[in-house]
């Protein structure tokens, strides 16, 4: 089959797809590769990478979708993408099915069918295929840099002759793979880390870390669904904003990364608490994209209010390129060939991985 990878036109995106390495795989598996020029440039991988494995590169994207049996991407196809794809073609990428109908109706119209692998189940046997953790984990990495940056103090307690330095407090709002990364980075850096979690079940992770759990009793609200939080009510995320505003009060850094699957961020952080943070402490929101968990944070923008700084980059694994690629490319790569040969799919549909990635499957919505 012949898999097309096409340049990602989103506002601040930098991933490619495949990477060169991947490619080789993927040739070596009996796949042609096509790639779109310039495709990796972003991520530092250059056309002649991909050539000199073996993959054929192509000025023409129209052309190049028009005759691919299987197009990967980073994010949701366009429209104009997708009636560019020949019908029967498979399309592979980020869907967001559950904010995305509009796509997911012109794929069926198209006649293609469509894999979300942000809809991969979160099983063992799927590891390698989760797109959505190996690009939180990196996330996480990334936004206690991101904050260590924008903070005007150092993380580490410092001895020395003019004195101690005490070390920087941080708070990580949510202990999923970003969280977990966050705390793992801000200890190795030399912080006091304290995690608030909706989950009881995370306690032991969090302080396996070096990082001390406030706990906020739960009730009969919370949905969790596959790991994820899937539901909460206002009532418990009004408790828990009034369990943790002390701790984010006297705190340098605080890094939100509580997301729910399909729906608006929740509020973690409204403004009043913002007015009694600490003067030049520092907000790193990961949930902007979604509407963010602090009620100041704006899209793609760092601002400054009633002396915060509060951050809210766009697109956080895209600012690491290079390993978000390698570790993408992988998880992509391997979900390919659990789904199909080098001549077609399997089309198993009442396996499990197949059964709960498969949104769009010959004109018909399935999610």
């Amino acid at each position: 089959m012949k898999l097309a990878v096409i340049k990602e036109t989103k506002p601040f995106e930098r991933r490619v797809a495949l990477t060169p390495e991947v490619c080789k795989q993927l040739i070596l598996a009996g796949f042609e590769c096509h790639i779109e020029k310039d495709a990796g440039i972003s991520s530092f991988f250059e056309d002649v990478a991909y050539t000199n494995i073996g993959a054929i590169v192509q000025n023409d994207k129209s052309a190049l979708l028009a005759s691919a049996d299987v197009v990967l991407k980073v994010n949701p196809l366009t429209n104009d993408e997708i009636s560019s794809m020949k019908k029967g073609a498979v399309a592979i990428s980020f869907m967001y099915a559950t904010t995305n109908r509009e796509m997911l109706d012109t794929c069926a119209k198209q006649g293609i069918s469509a894999f979300s692998v942000d809809a991969i189940p979160r099983i063992s046997r799927a590891q390698k295929m989760d797109a959505l953790s190996s690009q939180a984990n990196l996330a996480g990495y990334k936004s206690v840099i991101i904050g260590a940056y924008h903070l005007g103090k150092i993380f580490p307690l410092l001895m020395t002759a003019a004195g101690t330095i005490k070390p920087a407090k941080v708070v990580i709002m949510g202990a999923g793979v970003a969280g977990l990364q966050a705390i793992a980075t801000a200890k190795r850096l030399g912080a006091v880390v304290e995690v608030s979690d909706i989950r009881p079940e995370t306690k032991e992770q969090v302080e396996s870390l070096g990082g001390k759990f406030i706990e906020v009793k739960g009730d009969d609200s919370i949905k969790i669904e596959g790991g994820y939080v899937k539901g909460v009510s206002d009532d418990f995320l009004k408790k828990q904003q009034e369990v943790i505003a002390k701790h984010i009060c006297e705190a340098d850094l605080v890094i939100t990364t509580a997301l729910i699957p399909g729906k608006k961020a929740p509020m973690l952080i409204p403004e009043e608490v913002v007015k009694n943070m600490k003067l030049g402490s520092v907000i790193v929101d990961m949930a902007v994209e979604q509407g963010g968990n602090c009620a100041c944070s704006e899209f793609a923008k760092t601002v400054e209010k009633y002396g915060v700084t509060i951050v809210g980059e766009a697109n956080i694994p895209s600012m690491l390129p290079l390993n978000a690629s390698e570790l993408y490319a992988k998880n992509i790569a391997t979900f390919l060939l659990h789904l199909a040969t080098k001549d077609a799919f399997k089309w198993e549909m009442d396996e499990e991985i197949t059964k709960g990635s498969l949104i769009v499957h010959e004109g018909k919505v399935l999610k």
